[in-house]
């Protein structure tokens, strides 16, 4: 898809008006780019920073109904999402898989156990599918050892599913290709066009070039997440996002062995975590609390963050000796929320996606990983509006084609069909550190998944920058070589980027 020379290509292709042109390179961007693309319009996206670089990048892996949205009364986003999370699970085997979570009892817990049982049953319901059952303590510690027993009745097994969400994002865009859209990351919309009063495309500039360039397009989608108050502002639009952050460690898995999911409640506030079993590590958060911080700053765990979650990981595994300074890595995403009420704290914001129409800019906001597909019709439908034409809801085709074969190695899986046609090397199989990552891998993505700067492979191509230690650092001289062959990178070069990847890891990722 990124094949060499892809971005004079795409400046190239820009001569002509697209139908529409999305802006924001996340899961939501690359949804509306595959439904309309599918739909036979012709299709461009942009992307400021790399693709899935921020939202995308930092959820919690989980593609789920939201039991907390159920307890919060939003019965038709919780039955949304489970539908949802029920067909990527068929569609998408491998990429988004099925995760069994326990929930445990505690005596004098609210909701208790009754409460729990009902809301797991109607789960069920909403998937049309009975997973869940209640263990009693004896059977359920066997599954959760470490587990605070003080108190401890049993606890339920229910079920959702977990991804990769920046594979997940990556595979969605590839699948847009293969209809037509084309998509550039590292292109910034400085500035809408306009004809009349009606925006008519956008002023970009390709960072990794310099140029700059006009794309003209009859609809303008504004998928920017965190940043879509900036573009709304050209169209005089008022602001009306309330950003949440969202911060996770990342431990290794022999300091929080979970063998399953699970979740808990904080003993402090109650708001629900999740401790899930990821890549061979265990991923715990999450936290959800007012972003102060200047959006263009990469979003990172604050002190107080980190204090909170090794608080509640010490009353629930008492055993493992938790602290912050025995994780890998840490990661922070913010949440592009659209403002509620007055006096709303941030969990009790609905995470609803918000479509408007403003001169012709379509902004979508809020939304979740998990109903991606339909937020993408949902847009579709007001494309169709703005063009005068009437779209079908894509309700039973795949999601991406191509997908569901048995045997498939883990890299068809991660990259798509192109990956199995590579020519193989020699040290094909040799693995990223501890990572599950070859470095067969490594060299498609660098040929064909548009890397631009370390941190692209190291954070998203692959996750190694999260699962080893002081972000992989270690492994950087053996890729040396790998790396500069595929981008034509010198020695001087590579240093600027392993300097920049170092800086970016420690002020970021570090855990704190």
């Amino acid at each position: 898809m990124w094949t060499q020379d892809w971005r004079s290509r795409f400046e190239a292709a820009a001569e002509q008006a697209f139908d529409v042109l999305i802006v924001g390179g996340g899961i939501t961007g690359a949804g509306v780019a595959l439904e309309a693309a599918r739909a036979g319009l012709r299709v461009a996206l942009i992307e400021q920073n790399d693709f899935a670089s921020g939202t995308s990048s930092w959820s919690s892996k989980l593609v789920h109904g939201g039991l907390r949205y159920l307890a919060s009364g939003d019965w038709r986003l919780t039955r949304e999402s489970v539908q949802e999370r029920q067909r990527l699970m068929r569609d998408l085997p491998g990429l988004v898989s099925p995760l069994d979570f326990m929930l445990p009892v505690y005596a004098h817990d609210k909701p208790g156990r009754w409460a729990l049982h009902a809301a797991l049953g109607a789960y069920d319901l909403m998937a049309r599918k009975r997973y869940s059952h209640y263990m009693k303590q004896a059977d359920f510690l066997g599954h959760m050892p470490y587990l605070n027993t003080e108190g401890l009745k049993g606890g339920f097994v229910y079920r959702d599913a977990l991804t990769d969400d920046v594979r997940l994002t990556l595979r969605v865009l590839i699948e847009a290709h293969s209809h037509g859209a084309l998509a550039a990351n590292y292109v910034r919309a400085e500035q809408l066009l306009f004809e009349g009063d009606t925006v008519a495309g956008a002023r970009v500039t390709d960072s990794e070039t310099g140029r700059s360039f006009d794309i003209r397009a009859r609809v303008v989608v504004n998928a920017t997440g965190p940043w879509s108050d900036r573009l709304r502002a050209q169209v005089d639009g008022t602001a009306q996002l309330r950003p949440l952050r969202g911060s996770h460690f990342v431990f290794p898995f022999h300091v929080l062995p979970v063998g399953r999911a699970i979740t808990l409640f904080h003993p402090d506030d109650r708001r629900p975590l999740f401790a899930i079993p990821w890549q061979g590590a265990t991923v715990f958060g999450t936290t959800d609390l007012d972003h102060e911080q200047s959006i263009d700053e990469a979003p990172r765990m604050s002190v107080a963050e980190s204090e909170y979650l090794i608080a509640a990981a010490r009353h629930y595994f008492p055993a493992c000796d938790m602290q912050a300074a025995r994780a890998l890595s840490s990661f922070a995403g913010v949440r592009p929320i659209v403002r509620g009420a007055a006096g709303a704290s941030a969990s009790e914001e609905s995470r609803e996606s918000s479509i408007e129409n403003e001169k012709g800019l379509i902004t979508v906001t809020g939304g979740k990983l998990t109903t991606f597909r339909v937020t993408a019709n949902d847009v579709l439908e007001q494309i169709g509006n703005a063009l005068d034409r009437h779209f079908e809801r894509n309700e039973k085709a795949p999601i991406i084609h191509g997908v569901p074969v048995g045997g498939q190695t883990r890299g068809v899986v991660r990259h798509g069909p192109a990956f199995a046609a590579m020519d193989r090397q020699a040290d094909d199989d040799i693995a990223l550190g501890t990572t599950d990552y070859c470095r067969r891998e490594l060299r498609f993505a660098l040929a064909h998944e548009a890397v631009a700067h370390l941190d692209d492979l190291m954070l998203r191509r692959t996750r190694a920058g999260l699962l080893l230690e002081q972000g992989g650092l270690a492994e950087l001289a053996a890729l040396e070589p790998i790396v500069c062959d595929a981008l034509g990178w010198d020695a001087t070069r590579w240093t600027q980027e392993v300097d920049r990847y170092r800086a970016h890891w420690q002020q970021v990722h570090a855990p704190v």
